[in-house]
């Protein structure tokens, strides 16, 4: 039965993710759509319920007049078939339409609502552009996902039972009141004027202070998290106090949002119960005074009070109910803010899968910079040409790693083109792109999974016999075999642990650079692929690499220009332009940039300018 209502759902939508709407409404439905029949359901269910025990009130008045006034001999007969029918409804009926409604409840909509949400917005969010992410910390985004989907679930839920109740139980109550005596409902009313005020001063100052704890709590876990992230450089450096103060801080600021919130949740209980507290007294007085006249019934006194307790303690729980309500809404409009930014670089309507087949690059006059004015690629043109091993060399910030990103297409042109087989890369998918590029870079980071999915990243369908290959191949296999975890698994199943931390920067490259082989990409970038490795390893290595690069077309960054002096060309550049272009040898006869930067090298490494040191010291 409750698997029954728990498939009534697929929590994993399969539509493609779409960027939601920034506005609150429209970005709510937008992550509510596959839900929305069920919840409809158990907002009806609700109201049935409230109708019914409404009845119930009403009828325990009729009973208490009833026992007032039947004669004892005849009261089983004149009013037997009603208590029967009644007792059924109240053991039978109402208990069904519990059940019924806790099941739509908790097993249809409870635990799907939220993760429909997760999926989406994780899907959408994956498919964000690099710059969304260098622009904020991971542990910032995964709370603004997980909190937002459960903050969605908790609006819309709260908004059905506010609705229904303030719909059915008050006017139900206020009109049972009414057909007793028309002084009952002055109290009443005066009460209701009363409790809206408090909404209306309340409310809003809740919602203020529950956005700033939302963004408060997701800064204070993103500071936590990157920490944790990073704890090897904070290791390091020896900085645990530095990082608790930085947590601290943020810890600060949130606890900033949290005292003001307690004290209006202080003054909010105190004005909410001496509120109740006049209402009490003005029902039962009212009605003892009405009873003292002869104009109510005993029976109505009974569903007067029986109705002001239960309003009473219902008042507590709608008015929490919208607080919450306005919590949430604070927290989605929050979330919102992150999630339903646009893709800054998306695949154009019928993009198409890129062909490469014989792996010729164009640049062609491309510009661009990172929105900070200055031209880091101004008008460069550049053709690699099919199987051609390129070089590119030039000091730090010369736009090299840029030029790499932009092939890639982490970021979008502000002008030119660049071509691959002729193909324009900003008309075809970007993951068909990046299946065709294989990339092996300094800093590796890997996946916190076994050494097997880290390696089979690459190519997910690899034969044991390819995977055994490209670890060979990368000379891993002298280390991969002797991995255990704390879990006990050991070799190829062995976890690596997050980013990659249990293992040492030259076998995290190692195992990057098997994936790359077991990839097997028809054009590859090494972005200092070897900088990792120690010498007599990198010697190993770079044997495989060239045999790698056998049919293919290679981008080479390395400041260590002994690794691409092999190459069959050398680009030099400069101030995001091609200074020179060249064998080795060509560039060390015209005495130019590169044969400048090759004398400056100390230790194998691109070094500082020396003429600044120099004029440094002199100063």
């Amino acid at each position: 039965m409750f698997r029954f209502f728990e498939n009534l759902v697929d929590p994993f939508p399969a539509e493609q993710p779409q960027t939601p709407p920034r506005r609150l409404g429209a970005f709510i439905r937008h992550y509510s759509r596959p839900i929305l029949p069920w919840l409809l359901v158990t907002g009806f269910l609700t109201a049935v319920l409230s109708v019914l025990e409404v009845v119930f009130l009403n009828y325990m008045g009729t009973l208490v007049d009833w026992l007032g006034e039947a004669d004892r001999t005849t009261f089983f007969a004149d009013y037997g078939l009603e208590l029967i029918g009644m007792g059924a409804l109240i053991v039978l009926g109402f208990p069904l339409l519990i059940a019924l409604q806790s099941l739509f409840t908790h097993q249809t909509v409870f635990g799907n609502y939220p993760m429909i949400g997760r999926w989406l917005m994780h899907r959408h969010v994956l498919q964000q552009s690099m710059s969304f992410f260098q622009n904020e910390f991971a542990g910032r985004i995964s709370q603004k996902v997980m909190q937002t989907s459960l903050a969605i679930r908790e609006t819309v839920m709260k908004m059905v039972d506010v609705f229904v109740y303030v719909s059915v139980y008050f006017t139900g109550a206020m009109v049972l009141m009414g057909q007793a005596d028309l002084w009952l409902l002055v109290p009443l009313i005066l009460w209701l004027a009363g409790y809206i005020g408090l909404l209306i001063y309340f409310v809003p100052r809740l919602q203020r202070v529950s956005m700033a704890q939302a963004d408060a709590r997701a800064q204070m876990t993103g500071r936590v998290v990157d920490s944790y992230t990073n704890v090897q450089t904070v290791k390091l450096f020896a900085h645990t106090q530095r990082e608790q103060d930085y947590a601290r801080g943020a810890m600060q600021e949130f606890m900033g949002t949290v005292h003001p919130q307690m004290r209006l949740v202080t003054l909010l209980t105190i004005c909410l119960q001496t509120l109740n507290s006049f209402l009490l007294a003005g029902i039962g007085g009212v009605a003892i005074y009405a009873w003292y006249i002869s104009a109510i019934s005993l029976g109505s006194i009974a569903v007067a009070i029986a109705l002001i307790m239960r309003i009473r303690a219902m008042s507590d729980w709608f008015l929490w109910e919208v607080a919450g309500l306005f919590e949430n809404v604070g927290t989605v409009q929050d979330g919102m803010n992150t999630i339903a930014q646009s893709q800054t670089v998306r695949d154009v309507p019928g993009a198409r899968e890129l062909d490469v087949n014989a792996g010729r690059i164009d640049f062609d006059h491309i510009r661009f910079n990172y929105g900070q004015g200055v031209k880091v690629i101004d008008d460069l043109s550049l053709t690699i040409h099919p199987g051609e091993k390129v070089g590119i060399v030039g000091r730090s910030g010369a736009g090299k790693s840029t030029l790499v990103n932009l092939l890639l297409r982490f970021h979008d042109l502000e002008g030119g083109r660049i071509l691959i087989d002729g193909q324009d890369i900003s008309q075809v998918t970007q993951e068909s792109l990046r299946r065709k590029i294989g990339m092996v870079t300094q800093d590796t980071s890997l996946l916190h999974r076994s050494i097997r999915d880290n390696i089979c990243y690459g190519k997910p369908d690899a034969t044991e016999e390819e995977i055994e290959a490209a670890i060979r191949q990368a000379h891993a296999d002298g280390f991969i075999g002797q991995l255990e975890d704390e879990q006990g698994r050991r070799g190829l199943e062995a976890h690596a642990g997050e980013r990659g931390v249990k293992l040492s920067g030259g076998q995290r490259q190692r195992i990057a650079i098997a994936r790359v082989l077991l990839k097997n990409a028809p054009i590859l970038i090494l972005d200092e692929a070897t900088s990792a490795l120690d010498s007599e390893v990198e010697a190993a290595i770079q044997e495989q690499l060239y045999s790698l690069m056998e049919g293919k077309t290679v981008i080479a960054i390395a400041h260590r220009l002994s690794t691409i002096a092999v190459l069959d060309r050398l680009v030099v550049m400069d101030d995001g332009r091609i200074a020179e272009t060249g064998t080795h040898e060509e560039l060390l006869e015209r005495g130019g940039l590169y044969a400048d930067l090759w004398k400056r090298q100390s230790g194998g490494f691109i070094g500082l300018d020396m003429s600044a040191q120099n004029a440094e010291a002199a100063e």
